[in-house]
């Protein structure tokens, strides 16, 4: 009898023993639950290696949340637009943090909008919501060597942003139209995005820049703080108690350099035939 009770007693014992360690383990995955750390950084001119580590991250079990560290003046509209929707898509998954570090303007900006929560340091330069194009002129250039271009076209505007010619009045007319919808696109997204009255947002779109404190007053970012701040930011919305673990995508020291000579080639060679989200400093003197 007494060999029986001591028995039911030690497979009680066990299954207490067991059971504490079933739940150590289950609070220890959540203690080391993971965030995505994702580097967007220098012109935007494209958007496929941004949006293929999102949707990795997404549909990863073991991502709680995902940090976004912009440093970028902007660049392309499309690809800005194409990361945008990317990160829309997500949030209704998982937390998405933005971090903002030297410079989230224009196009980055735009893809920061609809963020979870969009964090930026107290002198990040954020905003510049508005919308260029550059094109060269070196028609008088041309003229002092006595180079003629001939254009042969199909329609009138067909060579509206040539380098080659002065740009006519009715020609700027069609641009500042094409240009005002584009940016009616822009503000569009960040009061969709940041959930700010239209009309608010129409009277800070005239493209200046601003602090990252004088963005949280005018609710364009959420808090003031930096990358490590983002990130506990990003475990308390993931629900991750403890120390997260942070899981970035590595690249060698020969692609950055690659592609950071890459996206200034594209910049100085197709600036004619590109509308920008971007932030251009040389521009505002």
């Amino acid at each position: 009898m007494k060999n029986k009770k001591l028995k039911i007693v030690l497979i009680v014992i066990g299954i207490i023993v067991l059971l504490s360690f079933f739940i150590t383990l289950m609070e220890s995955s959540v203690a080391r639950g993971k965030i995505a750390l994702i580097n967007v950084k220098g012109v935007i001119v494209e958007s496929k290696t941004v949006i293929d580590e999102i949707k990795q991250y997404r549909k990863d079990p073991s991502i709680r949340a995902i940090v976004l560290r912009v440093d970028s003046p902007g660049g392309a509209v499309v690809p800005s637009q194409e990361i945008y929707e990317e990160i829309k898509r997500t949030i209704s998954v998982k937390p998405v943090v933005v971090s903002m570090g030297s410079v989230a303007a224009s196009g980055g900006y735009y893809i920061s909008c609809p963020a979870t929560k969009i964090i930026a340091n107290p002198g990040t330069l954020t905003g510049s919501i508005g919308v260029l194009i550059e094109i060269p002129n070196i028609k008088g250039l041309l003229d002092k060597i006595g180079v003629k271009a001939e254009v042969i076209k199909s329609g009138k505007y067909k060579d509206i942003t040539s380098p080659f010619k002065t740009l006519q009045s009715d020609e700027k007319e069609i641009l500042q139209r094409l240009i005002d919808d584009v940016h009616a696109q822009f503000i569009k997204a960040v009061s969709e995005g940041r959930k700010i009255p239209l009309e608010k947002v129409k009277k800070i779109a005239d493209g200046r820049v601003f602090t990252g404190i004088k963005a949280k007053e005018l609710g364009l970012v959420d808090e003031v703080g930096d990358l490590d701040y983002a990130i506990k930011v990003a475990a308390q919305l993931g629900k991750i108690k403890g120390e997260p673990e942070i899981v970035t995508k590595k690249s060698t020291l020969f692609i950055e350099l690659l592609k950071s000579d890459t996206e200034s080639l594209i910049k100085k060679i197709l600036p004619y035939i590109q509308v920008y989200y971007l932030y251009s400093p040389a521009l505002q003197n």
